[in-house]
């Protein structure tokens, strides 16, 4: 018999989260109604943005974001192969190519010098967007990823799914992520397992008016009502998609949002009490490493074990914490390496994705957590790979 299972992640829902979404169901509108934008304001407030464009999930928001950009048919974007299938998946949605960076073996984040190898080879294309990854909600050197798309002519458009709440160090200063700083636009996700939920659901931040609108307009069939226009009237200018994120879920966004700091707060002791608790199994466990200047929320509990080293596999691992209740994943497979890549562009080396693959494991971790829980897990994988 074990204790309650420890999911790697879940969701955070409170009796104000139900009654907000509750009410919502009471209004008139249950979609493109007033707790939207509501919403959406709320989130530029919370991470500093001009404005943000709330959508139908994160997978969308990476979408519209390069239909938004006019990346098309032609075009290159630069993707590190450490992320989830999206952030590649959006590029080719408007028809555009990939060219995959590596990542810091030891942290899964692109660096400067992975992306100034991945602009070689692209030449002598032309760079349309570069797509940093904030993974595991760990901040990389945007400072410098943007110096050098900037030369490249390239936008950078960051994948934050993972990193609300985080922020970059700047001398004495912490700038949010999503704050427009360095990029041309920051998605999000609000999906079960991120730091806020609204069952399925997206933002995108941004610095440029003109993008916003055309964001708005794109996530809604691509529809205008011009002004001064009959009220039934509406106008296509061009093709977009019903993306739009209700106002359901935008209740439960807006509610969460309010949690953010208390969600935070929590990420990072958990994070913490991590750090302290796996130094006994040093010998082949070691936790991600963090970026200098990554003032994290943490999205991911990740360790990097050597399999090799203790005589087990990581699915024997991963397997037996199942049997003594704590949940586990991997983040992620390398998108270079997946069958469609493969095929549109043949076998690629990439020796930091592949010794950050196979090595890593994601522990539980989400708010609900206790620090007797982060014991419990860390005692059981100590026990499992032999090392207790």
């Amino acid at each position: 018999m074990v204790d309650s299972y420890l999911p790697y992640g879940r969701q955070t829902i409170e009796d104000d989260d139900i009654a907000a979404v509750a009410a919502a169901l009471r209004d008139d509108l249950l979609t493109t109604g007033p707790r939207v934008e509501a919403f959406e304001a709320a989130f530029a407030e919370a991470v500093g943005a001009e404005h943000a464009v709330a959508c139908a999930n994160g997978t969308a928001a990476l979408h519209l974001t390069m239909l938004a950009l006019g990346v098309r048919e032609g075009d290159v974007c630069v993707v590190p192969s450490t992320t989830f299938l999206a952030t590649a998946n959006c590029v080719r949605y408007v028809g555009a190519e990939v060219v995959f960076a590596d990542v810091d073996p030891d942290s899964g984040l692109m660096r400067p010098q992975d992306l100034s190898r991945a602009l070689e080879q692209a030449a002598p294309r032309q760079v349309t967007a570069v797509l940093p990854v904030h993974l595991r909600g760990e901040v990389l050197d945007l400072p410098a990823i943007a110096a050098l798309a900037d030369s490249a002519g390239a936008v950078v458009v960051e994948d934050a799914c993972h990193a609300l709440g985080s922020r970059l160090l700047q001398g004495n200063a912490e700038v949010p992520v999503g704050s427009g700083r360095w990029s041309s636009a920051s998605t999000f996700s609000f999906h079960p397992v991120k730091t806020i939920a609204t069952g399925e659901g997206g933002m995108i931040t941004t610095p440029d008016a003109g993008l916003a609108e055309r964001l708005r307009r794109l996530r809604s069939h691509g529809m205008v009502r011009p002004p001064g226009a009959d009220p039934w009237w509406y106008e296509m200018a061009e093709p977009g998609f019903n993306y739009r994120l209700p106002d359901v879920l935008c209740a439960l966004g807006h509610s969460q949002l309010a949690k953010l700091p208390r969600f935070s707060a929590a990420r990072q002791a958990l994070a913490a009490r991590y750090l302290e608790a796996l130094t006994p199994l040093a010998t082949a466990v070691r936790p991600a490493a963090s970026p200098e200047g990554s003032v994290a929320t943490p999205h991911l509990m990740c360790v990097l074990i050597d399999f090799a080293a203790v005589g087990r596999s990581r699915r024997q691992v991963m397997e037996a914490l199942k049997d003594r209740g704590i949940g586990s994943q991997v983040h992620y497979i390398p998108v270079h390496t997946q069958p469609y890549y493969r095929a549109r562009y043949g076998q690629q080396d990439l020796p930091g994705a592949q010794a950050w693959y196979d090595r890593t494991l994601s522990l539980p971790l989400y708010p609900g957590m206790e620090l007797a829980d982060v014991d419990r897990v860390v005692a059981a994988l100590g026990e499992v790979l032999g090392l207790a």
